[in-house]
């Protein structure tokens, strides 16, 4: 063979001539989605902490650098009307807008607008120029601010200098280091696939499959042109009204959202949508991360082409106003199409004088436009209330939308704890799942004497402080120990809390709190803790679990039922349990469940194979209870998982015999969740290292860590 012809590297997964192992073997359990944000990928030194970095910000000066390059144009990708705010919020909006309330997922939280997918979704169309613009600004604050922070606040202070008193902002997020895979999008195979395309999100009438919160894959909420590119402002009103529920949002912040999101800037639609290039991570290498780039004219100024809608939504697009319901209710509107093809809205009749001027030229003045989804803001019955009513009082709408902007950009930081700065709002916001400062001046080995002598059994302890802390999100931050909302509605009457004998568990710990001065909170999680001490001694190990006391006790106002409801689990594969049967595998919930608790794979595997030899299943169920010594903290689960004397043999449904190889007697029952440790070769590899005759100590070390992991997930106090 040619020398020539000849690859002069090895080929990794990366490449497209190879296959990686989920393409070969599809029925696999996948395991990535407990391997992200792996510590080798963060260029950050070991001891960086991003919350102390950022207490070292110039707060002032920051802001005062923000303002001036709203209005300090540039001629490769100049402002419109000199004033960046438009493009600047809808960055800020692009990137907190993809949160949504199921599994907390998406969010500004993470910086993850510079990454894919969401940095080439068709939704964000040169939003890559706006970050850009911000980087000689991120170049000079340096790892005092973050690019998480950055985004999110780009868009608060382009409000402030357009005359908008904003409510406050928190800085305090995180950048992650590469794309985050763990996020379900939708099952498309192609951007903006319409309803009624392969892996749809839709069912039935119009019913929008959980997690999910926008329409189309692409897109942030909604079509702008209407359902599936047809302009229909009610049916459009039903998709808005779906997308911001989602979001976290009721009629009234989604009316205040909309309209003061299009009461600055405009959208771009003045050419031809098919002659721009590719998106940052299709185009070429030359383009240095920029995309969309525009192969005809100049394609930059009132010739960008974005959305493919082009105009503005009010008479002064640069400065905060009600000028957007005076446009929308005083005018009549006829559905057009836009210079680029877009359905669009304009007025049927406008004196020239109410009609904005143009980007760049200001002799020029340009019919002003509305979305699919601002028309439904006048057609909708509800929208329509809320709208006049704004209308009527400018001053309400600015602070329901300062509010709702802070909501937007915050929902995803979980506590106001985690917010740093001198603009962080001192009013605690029930959404924020506020939880009043415990006490941590009591003797917590009392405490720990009177759970021990209560009467409570292992299982019953562990279970519940299991309960009340497996509610954690790391996505979002909510849920957790801290409160000890588990004696609240909703969650305590939840089926994967056992009521009954969580009211009985409760009944003793509560009047144990109340003599010592502890917080039920830090009472709950000591009594896991006792019982996993206790379990440690029956197999002959003497440890102390470690605590940190100082949990608060949230109260019934403190607490948003409707919006806790969201975090009911509807499986535990901890606690060998599933609520119903459902279309993904047992397995995989866990893995969800599993990452969205911030653990790894090695950490799923010493708790299950721990919580099960502790007798916590739900309901006492014996399936994976691999023991003759339940209660001890032993690691029989692995030790007799990994055993080839047994056999396992399926019986219907996701249940198993574990059968005695030599007589075929049934030993244990199993199921799904119990024999993926021994059939998955990755959990495998940790189930042989806990199954060995000289890790028996370290089973229950490691355990006794990743118990501490998730009882102080939310403790953020500590940091």
């Amino acid at each position: 063979m040619d020398d020539i012809t000849k690859c002069p590297v090895m080929h990794g997964a990366a490449t497209e001539s190879s296959m990686s192992n989920m393409e070969w073997w599809p029925k696999a359990l996948n395991l990535d989605i407990l391997h992200q944000h792996d510590r080798k990928t963060n260029p950050m030194d070991n001891g960086f902490n991003y919350t102390e970095e950022v207490k070292k910000l110039d707060y002032e000066s920051l802001k005062k650098d923000l303002r001036d390059l709203m209005t300090s144009s540039q001629d490769w990708w100049p402002s419109d009307w000199g004033h960046y705010g438009g493009l600047m919020i809808r960055m800020t909006w692009h990137a907190a807008g993809t949160y949504r309330i199921a599994d907390g997922r998406g969010g500004a939280g993470t910086g993850n607008q510079r990454f894919a997918p969401i940095n080439s979704w068709p939704d964000n169309a040169n939003l890559d120029k706006a970050r850009r613009l911000l980087w000689p600004i991120k170049k000079k604050y340096g790892n005092c601010l973050s690019w998480a922070d950055l985004i999110a606040y780009a868009g608060t202070i382009a409000y402030e200098s357009m005359g908008l008193k904003t409510f406050g902002f928190g800085f305090g997020r995180e950048d992650i280091w590469h794309p985050e895979k763990d996020i379900y999008w939708g099952a498309e195979k192609e951007w903006l696939a319409p309803s009624g395309s392969e892996g749809t999100r839709y069912s039935g009438e119009r019913d929008l499959a959980n997690p999910l919160a926008a329409v189309m894959m692409g897109l942030i909420y909604v079509n702008p042109e209407g359902v599936d590119g047809q302009p229909d402002p009610l049916k459009t009103a039903h998709d808005v009204r779906v997308t911001f529920e989602r979001m976290a949002m009721n009629d009234e912040e989604t009316v205040a959202l909309t309209a003061g999101g299009h009461t600055v800037g405009k959208a771009h639609g003045n050419g031809d949508a098919t002659a721009l290039g590719p998106e940052p991570e299709g185009a070429d290498i030359d383009e240095q991360g920029l995309g969309w780039n525009k192969r005809t004219g100049r394609g930059i100024g009132h010739d960008a082409v974005t959305s493919g809608l082009e105009g503005a939504w009010t008479s002064q697009p640069t400065r905060w106003d009600n000028g957007y319901f005076d446009m929308l209710l005083n005018h009549e509107w006829k559905s057009v199409k836009s210079p680029a093809g877009a359905w669009q809205w304009e007025p049927v009749d406008i004196e020239e004088a109410d009609k904005p001027i143009d980007s760049e030229d200001s002799s020029v003045r340009q019919n002003p436009i509305m979305t699919d989804a601002d028309m439904a803001m006048k057609m909708d019955p509800e929208y329509r209330k809320i709208s006049e009513r704004f209308h009527k009082d400018p001053e309400y709408f600015s602070e329901v939308f300062a509010r709702a902007w802070f909501k937007l950009t915050h929902r995803d930081m979980g506590p106001r704890a985690r917010y740093v700065g001198p603009d962080v709002p001192q009013e605690d916001l029930i959404w924020q799942d506020p939880v009043p400062v415990g006490s941590a001046d009591y003797d917590v080995q009392a405490v720990k004497e009177k759970i021990a002598a209560s009467g409570l059994t292992v299982g019953e302890m562990v279970r519940t402080a299991w309960d009340s802390a497996r509610t954690f999100r790391g996505s979002d931050k909510r849920g957790g120990a801290n409160g000890a909302r588990i004696r609240l509605a909703p969650q305590k009457g939840w089926a994967g809390n056992e009521p009954e004998s969580l009211s009985k568990v409760l009944a003793v710990l509560e009047p144990i709190a109340a003599d010592t001065g502890a917080s039920v909170a830090d009472v709950i999680v000591l009594a896991g803790n006792v019982g996993i001490e206790k379990a440690a001694k029956e197999a002959g190990f003497d440890i102390t679990v470690p605590f940190s006391s100082g949990r608060g006790d949230a109260t019934a106002d403190m607490t948003d039922e409707q919006s806790f409801a969201v975090l009911e689990p509807l499986h535990d594969g901890y606690r060998n349990w599933v609520k119903e049967s459902y279309v993904v595998s047992d397995e995989e919930m866990m893995l969800d469940r599993t990452q969205l608790m911030g653990l790894t794979a090695r950490e799923m595997t010493v708790l299950t194979g721990g919580m099960r030899v502790l007798g916590t299943n739900h309901g006492g169920t014996r399936h994976g209870v691999f023991t003759d010594r339940e209660g001890a903290l032993t690691n029989d689960f692995f030790v007799n998982l990994t055993d080839m004397s047994y056999t396992w043999k399926p019986v219907g449904g996701n249940l198993y015999e574990v059968c005695e190889r030599s007589t075929g007697n049934v030993k244990w029952t199993a199921t799904r969740v119990d024999l993926v440790f021994g059939s998955n070769s990755i959990l495998r590899a940790y189930a042989e290292v806990y199954a060995q005759d000289d890790n028996k100590e370290k089973f229950v070390q490691d355990f006794v860590a990743a118990w501490a992991r998730v009882m102080d997930a939310d403790r953020f106090d500590l940091v």
